[in-house]
């Protein structure tokens, strides 16, 4: 059995596009909100995600950090 129940591809390829999206999505849109610290992780509905539902979900945890009180 692989390591975390998911082969190093399929690990690597979630991680490539969370990575990709948190640098293009995320950060940009955190400019304006007090420093926090953030931690993502994949979800293990993530490994059957495209990457437009991935995005899509990026935007919603966006959308809630700018809502937050500060």
């Amino acid at each position: 059995m692989p390591k975390h129940k998911r082969t190093a591809v399929a690990r690597n390829l979630v991680k490539r596009r969370l990575r990709e999206l948190v640098r293009t999505t995320l950060l940009p849109g955190l400019a304006a909100v007090a420093p926090l610290d953030l931690v993502v992780r994949a979800a293990p509905e993530a490994y059957g995600a495209d990457l437009a539902t991935l995005a899509a979900d990026l935007a919603t945890v966006l959308a809630r950090l700018r809502t937050r009180p500060a």
